[in-house]
C-alpha cells in the first residue's frame, strides 16, 4: 500500500489548519514555560483528530503528551513552541511544533494498520529552560524507541551535532560604603564579578577548540557613589562533549572562588537553567528522513556538520536515537534575529513546516514498516552507547 502518498493527502488536508496555528503561534509569542496559547492550540489539534492528550506532564504547566495506537515501536515526535524574548518566534518554534503536530495527523487514519504508537511531545522552554531535559530526567523517554523533529534554518541540513551547555550565575556579596567619603570601609562586589570576567578570558588561552564561554553582568550596583554590595553575573559554559564540558565548569567555578578571594567578596553560584548535553544524531534514521525530503523534491541537502549552538534535543540523544535536521526557510537567515522572526511566518517559513510534516510522517511510517531500518536505528544507538558516545 502507497502509506506516503495517503499520509500526504491527508497533511494537505489539513494545510490550512496548520498553516494558521503556525502563523497564530507566531504572531503571539509565548516565553518559556508560558506557552499556554500554544500549548492549548496544538495539544486541541491532536485531541481532534483522536490522540489521547495529557497536559502538565513532569510538573511542568505547558508540557503534554499525546498518544494514538498501541504497542511498539512507539515513535516521539516533538514540538516546541516558546518565544525569545523581545525577538519572539526568531528561532521558529511555530513551525516546530505545528510540523510535529501536523505528521501527527497525518499518520493519525493510519496508525492501526501500521500498528506501534504515535506520542506527540509538546517540550517547553527550549530557549531558556531546557524542557526536554526535565522530560527526560522524569522518565518519559523509557518507552519510547525513536525521537523525531525538524528546525528551521537557513539550509537544508540532515544531521548537525550541537555543544553541551552548563548555564550559572554567581552572585558576589560585598560591604557597601559611600565611595567618595568613605570607600575604605566597603567591599566591593562588582570587583569580584570583574575578576572573574578578567578570571575567564585568562583561562581561555588554555582551552580546547570549540570551547565557547560568554557572560553578562546582570547586576553591578545600584549608584556610582554607593560601593556595590552585592553585583551578579551570568555565564554560558559550552563544549562539544559533555565529558569535556564537566572539567571546564570546573575551573571557571574555580576562577569564581578566586575572584571572591582576590576581592574580599563572597561568592555563591547555581544553575539558572538545565545544562544540557551535546546532540549525538542518529545516521540510520537521518538517512531516511534525508531519503524522504528527496522524494518530496527537497534539493541542496547537505549532510553533516559541526553545531555549535546547544539544545536541549541532546539529552534526548542520549536516552534514544534521535534526529533534528534543518531545513531552510530563506537564504542567508541568522537565527536569533528580526530576519528571521519574520522568516518565521512567511509563505516560505509555512511551506517548510508542511514538507518537514511529510518528511517526518513518512519516516515514521519507514520506522513501523520497515523491521531491517527499525534494527539498523537500534543497533547504532546501541553501539555508541558501548563506545561511550553516549
Amino acid at each position: 500500500m502507497n502509506w506516503k502518498a495517503q499520509i500526504s493527502a491527508e497533511i494537505n488536508a489539513n494545510r490550512a489548519t496548520l498553516e494558521q496555528l503556525a502563523l497564530t503561534i507566531g504572531e503571539n509569542p509565548e516565553l518559556g514555560f508560558e506557552e499556554v496559547r500554544a500549548a492549548n492550540l496544538l495539544t486541541s489539534a491532536l485531541q481532534e483528530a483522536g490522540f489521547e492528550v495529557t497536559l502538565g506532564i513532569a510538573g511542568l504547566d505547558t508540557a503534554f503528551c499525546g498518544t494514538l495506537g498501541q504497542g511498539r515501536p512507539n515513535i516521539a515526535l516533538l514540538c516546541e513552541y516558546d518565544a525569545l524574548p523581545e525577538l519572539g518566534h526568531a528561532c521558529g518554534h511555530n513551525l516546530i511544533g505545528v510540523a510535529s503536530v501536523g505528521a501527527a495527523l497525518g499518520l493519525a487514519p493510519f496508525v492501526g494498520k501500521l500498528g506501534g504508537t504515535i506520542t506527540v511531545f509538546g517540550t517547553p522552554a527550549e530557549e531558556t529552560g531546557s524542557g526536554k531535559v526535565v522530560l527526560v530526567r522524569a522518565g518519559l523517554f523509557d518507552q519510547v524507541d525513536a525521537a523525531m523533529m525538524f528546525h528551521p534554518s537557513s539550509q537544508n541540513l540532515l544531521m548537525a551535532t550541537s555543544n553541551a551547555l552548563d548555564a550559572y550565575e554567581f552572585e558576589f556579596i560585598g560591604k557597601a560604603a559611600h565611595a567618595a567619603d568613605c570607600p575604605e570601609e566597603g567591599i566591593n562586589a562588582l570587583d569580584g564579578v570583574i575578576a572573574l570576567f578578567n578570571g575567564v578570558n585568562a583561562l581561555r588561552e588554555h582551552l580546547p577548540d570549540g570551547v565557547r564561554i560568554h557572560g553578562i553582568i546582570s547586576q553591578g550596583g545600584t549608584a556610582a557613589n554607593v560601593v556595590p554590595a552585592r553585583a551578579v553575573a551570568r555565564f554560558y559554559i559550552r563544549a562539544p562533549r559533555r565529558e569535556v564540558l564537566s572539567g571546564i565548569t570546573a575551573k571557571v567555578l574555580n576562577v569564581a572562588q578566586g575572584a571572591a578571594m582576590i576581592t574580599g567578596t563572597q561568592v555563591e553560584w547555581n544553575e539558572f537553567e538545565l545544562g544540557t548535553d551535546n546532540m549525538v544524531p542518529n545516521h540510520s534514521l537521518a538517512l531516511a528522513f534525508g531519503a524522504n525530503l528527496q522524494r518530496l523534491n527537497v534539493i541542496n541537502i547537505e549532510e553533516f556538520a559541526e553545531g555549535r549552538g546547544s539544545s536541549d534535543m541532546g539529552n534526548v540523544s542520549r536516552v534514544v536515537p534521535a534526529i533534528h535536521p534543518y531545513l531552510s526557510i530563506g537564504d542567508g537567515l541568522v537565527s536569533h534575529t528580526p530576519e528571521f522572526a519574520k522568516a518565521s511566518v512567511s509563505q516560505e517559513g509555512l511551506q517548510a513546516s508542511i514538507t518537514a510534516a511529510e518528511a517526518l510522517a513518512y519516516t515514521v511510517a519507514d520506522i513501523l514498516t520497515d523491521p531491517l531500518l527499525f534494527k539498523a536505528v537500534q543497533e547504532e544507538h546501541a553501539r555508541l552507547k558501548e563506545s561511550s558516545v553516549l
